[in-house]
């Protein structure tokens, strides 16, 4: 039995969370019509959670060796299938209890937010005789579960397996990933992240059930995550051309997130937002357009109404004023809780210990390091198993680490074979050549450092589920947390988080959290510092008009949150306009006027022209 495509009651989705945080959440939640993502990178993960699973629910389970035949795609297809069986079981047990305090059913309603299906459960309550029972049965009907969606990191996408042999014709990491999903029974979502890939977008459309079917339903959706709104009209312009609908954009903060930040030029959330709002029909009339032009040149009927569009978004938020806020202000169809719910352990997957050091996290313990080994900046708890197990190798001299999944290789400087620059393999012997090269001690320190920074992060990403569940009790847990999570000061349980979420609680937050958009706003203020600090020591034209073009859009979102603040609760609005004027002011004092300006000109050597 296949999840069915009903929208979640819910106007908060979980995002994907690292490789094994999120791995089995769809279990935990989407009974309660709550929908999360679970990630398709480690397919290694993927088997050990399919046979753990398997085993704890009495469920057959035939083991896919590493080396079997299409091996990725088949071990996604059967643990896809093992949730989606979970799921609709619990669901029928749901839909059959009695409405009683405590059960099932009564926690299902009671954790919906303010809505005519929430208003009908009211009703019933206060309701007697067959008209109870009548409402009762209506009620029964509405329960859904949750989606489970999917997330494919495009950028991810080797060609090579571990042997260092060329895999199939679509069998790259992406692909079969893909293909994965596709030969599921989920009616769901595939959530695309981190850019474009065009032979993934290519291959999506051979499968049918991305395209219409004889009622113009889709069987399967699409989901792109994007940064700003040029970032979406271009992908979804490429996918409409082959004939794919995008049923979702999810905005992601460039930097208020947890894992891969992608800063971007100072482009801030709120204006971001505005556009979308602006831009939402036109976009949604022009994908629309090319989508039926290539509809109709593959022979399927074009004629009718487009899918809906959903517009959702995610990243920093932490308290109910700021979900409203996103919803009322920029009319976004939900919003995305992610970090918040790694300190709910009922959620996600993470040993005591982790999750110990998330409860004493500041805002120091939780930094954008340089650690991925994709060379983008990345979100790390610095308090972590696998963080602590990194500098203990490097005093012990054996820096690096034994990859041993190899889903994030692509460095060949030092072998025919890509290999990790997170391993010991690569760690060893470019600290060899740092070591014999004609550099100052500051020069040779700095670059050693620059190697010696990057972690294993596709197999401790996994250590949250591996550890507890005894697959890998020696597992060194790295936690991808945003800047958000140091404001929340325990851990919670669901109930308590979802009633967070919509205002009926209030979980106890730091004293000085700030408002999500402003700790956006300060992340990129941090970042632009560190730009004209670089410039300052050595500066370059192209440095010099990315700072100007940053500020200039920095300055463009202090003016949008100040006309904004009016739409903040009386209380909050004064400290949003006193952090909001602090800010633009070292954005004014950090960028020198000709850089501003962009009337500054650099010879290749750095010096005036």
């Amino acid at each position: 039995m296949s999840s069915p495509s009903a929208a979640s009651p819910h106007t908060f989705h979980i995002p994907v969370m690292g490789t094994g945080f999120t791995v089995d959440t769809p279990v935990k939640v989407a009974r309660w019509g709550i929908s999360s993502v679970v990630s398709l990178v480690d397919d290694v993960l993927i088997e050990q959670m399919r046979r753990s699973l398997s085993a704890e629910h009495g469920e057959p389970c035939e083991p896919i060796d590493d080396h079997a035949e299409d091996a990725r795609a088949r071990r996604i297809t059967e643990y896809l299938d093992l949730l989606d069986r979970l799921v609709s079981r619990q669901i029928a047990r749901v839909r059959a209890a009695a409405f009683e305090t405590g059960s099932d059913i009564v926690r299902y309603f009671e954790m919906l937010p303010p809505s005519p299906l929430r208003d009908l459960y009211g009703r019933m309550l206060n309701a007697s005789g067959a008209a109870r029972d009548r409402m009762q049965a209506t009620l029964r009907e509405a329960v859904v579960p949750g989606a489970i969606d999917v997330n494919i990191m495009t950028k991810l996408d080797r060609d090579r397996d571990r042997r260092g042999q060329p895999l199939p014709v679509h069998g790259s990491d992406a692909l079969s990933a893909l293909r994965g999903f596709m030969r599921s029974g989920l009616r769901s979502s595939v959530v695309l992240s981190a850019g474009m890939n065009r032979r993934l977008f290519t291959y999506m459309a051979s499968f049918t059930d991305l395209l219409p079917d004889e009622r113009g339903e889709l069987r399967k959706r699409i989901i792109l995550k994007v940064s700003d709104f040029r970032s979406a009209l271009v992908q979804g312009k490429l996918l409409a051309k082959l004939g794919l609908h995008v049923s979702e954009f999810r905005v992601e903060s460039g930097l208020n997130c947890g894992g891969h930040a992608f800063g971007g030029k100072g482009q801030l959330l709120g204006p971001i937002l505005a556009e979308f709002r602006r831009e939402r029909d036109n976009l949604a009339d022009i994908l629309h357009t090319l989508r039926r032009q290539a509809l109709t040149a593959l022979g399927h009927d074009a004629a009718g109404e487009p899918p809906p569009m959903r517009l959702t978004v995610q990243g920093g938020l932490g308290e109910h004023e700021e979900h409203e806020l996103l919803r009322r202000v920029y009319d976004v169809d939900g919003t995305g809780w992610g970090s918040a719910f790694l300190l709910v352990p009922e959620v996600v997957n993470i040993d005591d210990a982790s999750l110990a050091r998330l409860e004493a996290a500041g805002e120091r313990d939780i930094e954008l390091s340089e650690a991925s080994p994709l060379g983008v900046p990345f979100w790390s708890l610095r308090t972590s198993a696998s963080e602590t197990a990194r500098l203990r190798r490097i005093a012990l001299e054996r820096p690096g680490s034994r990859c041993p999944k190899g889903y994030l290789v692509s460095n060949t400087e030092f072998t025919d074979q890509p290999i990790c620059t997170a391993s010991r393999a690569f760690q060893r012997r470019k600290l060899e050549q740092i070591g014999t090269a004609d550099l100052t001690a500051p020069e040779r320190r700095e670059q050693q450092d620059a190697v010696l920074v990057k972690a294993c992060i596709c197999h401790d990403l996994a250590g949250g589920a591996t550890g507890p569940r005894g697959i890998d009790p020696e597992a060194r847990t790295a936690v991808c947390c945003g800047p958000n999570t140091a404001y929340f000061t325990r851990r919670a349980t669901l109930q308590e988080m979802v009633d967070h979420i919509y205002g009926r609680v209030r979980l106890p937050l730091a004293a000085d959290r700030p408002h999500m958009l402003l700790k956006e706003l300060s992340l990129h203020v941090a970042r632009l510092r560190e730009d004209v600090r670089r410039w300052t020591s050595e500066p370059q034209d192209d440095l010099a008009r990315s700072i100007a073009e940053c500020s200039a859009n920095l300055r463009d979102g202090v003016e949008h949150y100040r006309a904004l603040a009016s739409e903040l609760v009386a209380g909050r609005r004064e400290a949003f306009q006193e952090r909001l004027e602090a800010l633009q002011q070292e954005i004014a004092a950090l960028v020198p006027p000709a850089v501003a300006r962009g009337q500054l000109s650099y010879s290749r050597d750095g010096r005036s022209a």
